[in-house]
């Protein structure tokens, strides 16, 4: 799409207000959101998404349309996996629930900017570099493969509790918070509290998430556009989202496979459009290969909702019937777990 500059610059002031919006009417004030509330923010943000994608269906036409929806559903389904990371890193700094929604919402905000500076990136590099889809396709097919491999298990207990360790080397801290603040005054000296460290944990931790996330998208449309807004978008209302799914999270067990076949399915994609971009001389003789079949985007975005419906409904399914018969979600027996717990 050909945006002019001013809808630009109102698009990031828009997105830039609901994030001032978000702090000062639920996150100024420390509270723990009841359920009701994350409802009904959950379903504005998702609203004020699928109604932007409209404004791009009726302004930039049916192919921008399918290629933010396709976008915005797998970087909104990306955003809830993560979830699963922020929940064990919050639990590893043992941060009060009251103060968790300040923290997301910082999380949030690193995760725009990182974002933005990797899409600015990225549309560089190829806009000069056609062979870079080439790199994104095995690149894909590699988070893929981790993806299927690990399902919902991120293994990152065991890389948070050395992250925290690492964090407390470097950054002097009080052992306990002191409200929502980032520093504290104790015995005289001048410290930094953990809220600090948990925003820095997230923080670090939404830089990888871009990395993944980005080759992604980029595999469904180039419009830097629409790779901007599907990204913001899919992370607006993500603090509300935390509150309303957190004890959701542990029964969605085949996200993950769910993710890995969407990425898998993006990766192939990227390696047949980087075959009718071709300039490798290596391939084909640095030609265009015409054969090489182009995925149109309502297939993407249909493949892409239904991996996500039928993972979500497995997933739910499944846990169900193993709660039923005394099993956690992921099928161990409740009481060994309970055991360990304790």
């Amino acid at each position: 799409m050909d945006v002019p500059l001013f809808v630009w610059l109102l698009t990031i002031a828009g997105i830039l207000a609901l994030l001032v919006f978000d702090f000062y009417s639920h996150v100024r004030t420390p509270h723990v959101p009841h359920i009701k509330e994350s409802a009904f923010w959950s379903a504005f943000y998702v609203g004020l998404a699928i109604l932007f994608g409209v404004g791009i269906l009726v302004f930039g036409g049916g192919q921008a349309g399918g290629e933010y929806f396709a976008g915005w559903l797998t970087e909104k389904a990306l955003s809830v996996d993560n979830l699963f990371v922020f929940l064990i890193i919050m639990s590893s700094f043992a941060v009060p629930k009251e103060f968790q929604q300040k923290v997301l919402l910082v999380g949030v905000a690193i995760a725009l900017v990182a974002r933005g500076v990797f899409i600015a990136l990225g549309v560089t590099i190829i806009e000069n570099f056609s062979w870079v889809f080439y790199l994104f396709g095995a690149l894909l097919f590699w988070l893929a493969w981790s993806q299927a491999r690990s399902g919902n298990d991120h293994g990152a207990e065991e890389g948070d509790s050395r992250l925290i360790r690492v964090l407390r080397r470097v950054i002097p801290t009080t052992d306990d918070y002191h409200g929502d603040k980032l520093t504290a005054k104790v015995d005289g000296k001048r410290l930094f509290t953990p809220m600090l460290l948990v925003m820095v944990a997230i923080g670090l931790t939404d830089v990888l998430f871009a990395l993944d996330s980005i080759p992604a998208i980029f595999g469904l449309t180039q419009d830097a556009f629409i790779v901007f807004t599907a990204n913001a978008f899919s992370l607006l209302g993500l603090r509300q989202l935390y509150f309303l799914i957190a004890g959701l999270l542990e029964r969605l067990i085949y996200l993950g496979q769910g993710l890995a076949v969407i990425l898998a399915f993006i990766g192939v994609k990227l390696v047949f459009h980087a075959m009718h971009v071709n300039e490798l001389p290596f391939i084909n003789g640095g030609e265009h290969i015409e054969w090489a079949p182009e995925i149109p985007i309502w297939f993407s975005l249909s493949f892409i909702a239904l991996t996500i419906a039928v993972a979500t409904a497995a997933s739910l399914i499944v846990s169900k019937k193993r709660q039923e018969r005394g099993l956690t979600p992921t099928g161990q027996p409740k009481e060994a777990v309970e055991a360990d717990a304790k």
